[in-house]
């Protein structure tokens, strides 16, 4: 019933800028947590950045000063602009939606940075 769907991702150069989007459908209810995961081959699923209904951000250390998340909360969007991309930001990113204790997870959209 409700669908997280990322869109944005592709092919970029170091150095590039790439903004994700993930939307929110099927669903009359509002994320009181929004953010981004992502997963590289090999590797965990690493938390990148959240935001709260009230503007509260977070991000991990590897994007801070890159990275900015934002969100629409009447449309319950997210975005993930990325700017001085990386090699090592290549990854499937994974949209998240959290309400209460309950997750929600959209399929991911790669991210693929060349060098």
């Amino acid at each position: 019933q409700v669908r997280l769907v990322e869109s944005g991702g592709g092919l970029v150069q170091a150095g590039g800028s790439l903004r994700l989007s993930c939307a929110a459908s099927g669903t009359i209810f509002s994320f009181n947590t929004m953010g981004w995961y992502r997963q590289a081959p090999g590797k965990q699923r690493e938390l990148v950045a959240t935001i709260t209904t009230g503007g509260s951000t977070t991000s991990a250390d590897s994007v801070k000063g890159r990275f900015t998340i934002s969100r629409d909360n009447a449309k319950n969007t997210v975005y993930l602009r990325m700017n001085s991309l990386k090699p090592e930001d290549t990854a499937v990113y994974y949209c998240i939606g959290r309400r209460n204790v309950r997750d929600y997870w959209g399929q991911g959209t790669q991210v693929t940075v060349s060098s």
